[in-house]
C-alpha cells in the first residue's frame, strides 16, 4: 500500500482500465459468484431469522438480525473513508481487512450451530456477536472496495458490470437456498445449520481468491492528508454546501427505513401458516431470482437513464410487496413477495452504489461513499429495531408502515432528488470553494 506511486495523465489511466477490463470484469464476476453464494446459506432474511427463531420466541434477536443484516455493512463507512481517502491503493486493504473481518469469522458460525441445543441462550449472544463482527467487518472496507470498483469499471459499463455480477451470483446464490432447503429436511437441528454455515464459510473463503486478480491504477493522494478531526469536522459544511446530495440522503434514508419489515416476513410466514423449514430454503430461492432480475434489468437501465430512476423503481416495488405480505391470504403468495425483494435490493444495492459515485469527484469519492452509507446504515438499523416492537403486536402492522414509507420513499426521490448525471454539479457549490479543498 505504501510503494511509490506510478504517475499517469488521465489519458494513460484510460488505456490501463481498457487494456485490463476483461481480466477485472472475470475477478469481480468470479468473486461475486462465490460470495453471493456464501450469502444465500447466511441469509438476514431467511435462514438466520429460522435458525433464531429455534433458539429464542422474542422478537428482539430477529430485530437485531435485520439490523445487522441491511445496516451493518453500511456503518462503519464513514470512518473508513478517512482511511481510504489517504492511500493510493485500495486493493492490498480490500485483500487484508475482508479476509480477517469479514470472511474469517463465518467459520466460527460452524462451532456455534453445533452447540445449539446445549446452551441456547449463550449461543444466541455469541451468534449475534460474531455475525455483527462479520457484517461490520466487511462495512469497514466498503468504501476502498466500492472506490477499487469505480477505478477499473468505466461508468457507462457499471450498471451492466454489476447486473452481470448480481446474475452470476444470484445463480449461484439460487442452488445454494436449493440445497438449504435439503439439508434442512435431511438432517435434524442443529446438525443442518452447522453444515449450512460451513457452505457458508467456505464459500466466502474460496471468493477471496479472485481479488489477488484485479489489476488496479495507482491515484497520487493530497501529500498533506486531514486528520481524523479535521476529516470530520468538515463533514457538515460539505453537506451544507451540496443540497442535491443532501436531499438524496433524505430520500434514500426514506428507502432503507421502508425495509424495516423485510427480516420480519419469513417468520410471520412460519407462524401465521407453520410453513416447513424446507419452505423457508425455497423463499431465499425466490428471493435470489428476483435480486438477479432486478439487477440485470435496472443495470441496464441504469446505464441509459441513469440510476435515480432505478432506485424510484425499487421504491414502487418494495411498496408493491410489503402490501402483498400484509394482505396475503396464503403461504403461497409469499414467493412473489420474495421475487419483488429481491428485485428492489437488486436495484437499490445497484444504484445506491453507483448514483453516490457520480455525486463525487473522483478525489473525493470514499468521503460521498461514507457519508451515504453510514447515513443509511444508521436508518437500516433503526427501522428493525422499530420494527420489531411493532412485530410484538402484529406483523401486519410492521408490513403496513413498510409500505407506506416506501411509497413516501418513491414520492421523495421522484420529485426532491436530482440525477447528478444529469445535472451541473458545479452549481451546487459556493464559487471558489470546489469539492476538493474541503
Amino acid at each position: 500500500m505504501d510503494r511509490p506511486v506510478n504517475l499517469r495523465t488521465e489519458p494513460e489511466l484510460d488505456l490501463f482500465v481498457q487494456r485490463h477490463l476483461r481480466r477485472n470484469v472475470t475477478a469481480n464476476v468470479a468473486e461475486g459468484a462465490l460470495f453471493w453464494l456464501g450469502l444465500s446459506f447466511l441469509s438476514s432474511t431467511t435462514i438466520l431469522p429460522l435458525f433464531v427463531s429455534k433458539l429464542t420466541s422474542s422478537t428482539l434477536p430477529l430485530g437485531l438480525i435485520a439490523m445487522l443484516g441491511q445496516g451493518g455493512w453500511l456503518l462503519p463507512q464513514l470512518l473508513a473513508a478517512h482511511w481510504v481517502e489517504r492511500m493510493p491503493r485500495r486493493k492490498p486493504a480490500v485483500i487484508l481487512v475482508s479476509g480477517l473481518l469479514e470472511r474469517l469469522p463465518v467459520w466460527l458460525l460452524v462451532l456455534l450451530g453445533l452447540n445449539a441445543t446445549r446452551w441456547p441462550s449463550a449461543i444466541l449472544v455469541l451468534f449475534l456477536l460474531t455475525f455483527a463482527f462479520h457484517t461490520l467487518g466487511g462495512g469497514f472496507i466498503g468504501p476502498a472496495w466500492q472506490d477499487l470498483i469505480a477505478r477499473i469499471i468505466p461508468v457507462r459499463r457499471r450498471g451492466r458490470f454489476w447486473g452481470l455480477t448480481n446474475a452470476v451470483g444470484t445463480g449461484t446464490g439460487f442452488a445454494g437456498s436449493i440445497l438449504s432447503a435439503w439439508l434442512l429436511v435431511r438432517y435434524p437441528f442443529p446438525a443442518n445449520f452447522a453444515m449450512i454455515f460451513g457452505l457458508a464459510a467456505a464459500a466466502f473463503t474460496l471468493g477471496w481468491l479472485p481479488l489477488f486478480l484485479i489489476r488496479e491504477p495507482e491515484v497520487p493522494v493530497p501529500s498533506q492528508g486531514k486528520k481524523l478531526g479535521q476529516f470530520l469536522t468538515h463533514l457538515p459544511g460539505l453537506l451544507h454546501q451540496d443540497r442535491p446530495f443532501r436531499r438524496y440522503l433524505l430520500a434514500r434514508s426514506l428507502l432503507s427505513l421502508g425495509l424495516m419489515g423485510l427480516g420480519f416476513v419469513t417468520v410471520a410466514a412460519v407462524r401465521r401458516w407453520q410453513v416447513t423449514d424446507s419452505v423457508v430454503g425455497y423463499f431465499t430461492g425466490a428471493q435470489l431470482i428476483g435480486m438477479a432480475s432486478g439487477s440485470l434489468l435496472f443495470g441496464a437501465l441504469a446505464d441509459r437513464l441513469g440510476h435515480k430512476l432505478s432506485l424510484e423503481w425499487a421504491a414502487l416495488i418494495y411498496t408493491a410487496a410489503f402490501l402483498l405480505a400484509w394482505l396475503a391470504p396464503a403461504p403461497v403468495l409469499y414467493y412473489p413477495v420474495y421475487l419483488l425483494l429481491g428485485a428492489g435490493q437488486g436495484a437499490v444495492f445497484l444504484s445506491g452504489m453507483f448514483v453516490v459515485m457520480e455525486f463525487a469527484e473522483p478525489a473525493r469519492r470514499p468521503t460521498y461513499i461514507g457519508i451515504s452509507n453510514t447515513v443509511v446504515g444508521l436508518v437500516s438499523m433503526a427501522g428493525p429495531l422499530l420494527a420489531s416492537g411493532l412485530a410484538a403486536v402484529r406483523y401486519d402492522l410492521v408490513f403496513a408502515i413498510s409500505a407506506a414509507i416506501s411509497l413516501v420513499g418513491y414520492l421523495t426521490m421522484h420529485w426532491w432528488v436530482q440525477d447528478p448525471r444529469w445535472a451541473d454539479r458545479s452549481s451546487s457549490l459556493p464559487s471558489g470553494q470546489p469539492l476538493d479543498m474541503l
